[in-house]
């Protein structure tokens, strides 16, 4: 079954191909390993048609600024937590459990979240209230130098 796994995440990284990763720690200590969407290009993909999404693995989402962001589920297959962060790495908000979408769903049914921050981390559902990412949390890591 580990075995399983470690060859599931080697296909999701690869899928993912030209993706810097950093290595984010929770409240609790857990690690999350997430590929860094630091591109329009790479923000827009996101997590489109990722099926599979384990629990110590994610997306980091890299603004320039502070500032509102809004992210739409268009394509997302999987249901996410979506973790607004500010500049500061400190928490600002949590949109827990988004509802997925599929090709065929229309538009004016996907799911959206709006939040306030630098930085926007996605994980798998229910993973952010399992590490007790809440508002005010301080998370651990360093942005990559862009390539």
């Amino acid at each position: 079954m580990k075995v399983f796994f470690l060859l599931l995440a080697s296909l999701f990284i690869a899928a993912c191909g030209g993706y810097q990763t950093v290595s984010i720690t929770l409240p609790d200590g857990f690690v999350v390993n997430a590929l860094v969407a630091d591109t329009p290009q790479k923000q827009e993909k996101g997590l489109m048609f990722v099926k599979d999404l384990p629990e110590n693995k994610g997306m980091l989402f890299v603004f320039n600024q502070e500032e509102e962001q809004a992210f739409w589920m268009k394509n997302t297959l999987i249901d996410l937590d979506i973790i607004f962060i500010g500049a500061d790495k400190k928490v600002n908000s949590v949109e827990p459990e988004v509802p997925h979408s599929y090709t065929y769903t229309p538009d004016d049914e996907v799911a959206y979240s709006l939040g306030y921050g630098q930085y926007v981390l996605e994980l798998a559902s229910k993973t952010a209230a399992k590490h007790g990412v809440t508002a005010g949390a301080p998370l651990g890591f360093t942005v990559p130098d862009k390539k």
